[in-house]
């Protein structure tokens, strides 16, 4: 049987689906400055640097004959595949992005941006700011605001006790401080 009529990969199907999307409240995406830049970045840097030494080395190995047997070639044409689907799923979040400074809000409840110092249960202090959902990073306490715990904190004020709903139960967590742009 000839090799244009059978799939180079059985998983072809598969690895053609575009990343997983988390649906976007309102179809927004917020987002500070930073992480707006943040995302621009990675697609310049993916059309600008990475995508076009990869055809380079694509170009090589189709310039070297049977490309059916050539790694190069297949894993390098697959690679190219995965890239344009990072710019398409970024330029989406791009288009769709609502920019919010948290250095201009100045609010005395809990908005996007902020960052909250929270005591839960167990008497533990814990600050954690919220940020757009392209720019999570639990370690260091930036969350997005739609995961549980920045629905549980927005429009709460100084000294309101909060539900936190996690798969270990429910959680009391206090607001002890509000700030912004920190």
């Amino acid at each position: 049987m000839s090799k244009a009529f059978t799939k180079e990969e059985d998983d072809s199907a598969e690895s053609e689906k575009e990343p997983t999307e988390v649906a976007l409240p309102g179809g927004k995406n917020y987002i500070t400055p930073e992480g707006f830049e943040r995302l621009r970045a990675e697609v310049k840097q993916i059309l600008h640097v990475d995508r076009p030494a990869l055809v380079q080395t694509v170009s090589w190995a189709a310039s070297n004959g049977d490309r059916s047997e050539n790694g190069d070639y297949i894993y390098g044409k697959k690679r190219l595949r995965e890239l344009d689907r990072r710019v398409r799923f970024l330029n989406k979040r791009l288009d769709a992005a609502v920019v919010v400074d948290p250095k201009t809000q100045k609010s005395d409840r809990v908005l996007f941006g902020a960052t909250v110092t929270v005591r839960d249960e167990a008497d533990r202090e814990r600050k954690v700011t919220l940020v757009g959902i392209d720019e999570t990073d639990v370690k260091n306490g930036r969350v997005s605001w739609i995961s549980p715990i920045g629905t549980a904190l927005l429009n709460g004020t100084v000294g309101d006790v909060v539900t936190l709903r996690t798969p270990k139960g429910n959680e009391e967590l206090e607001i002890l401080k509000i700030q912004w742009g920190v």
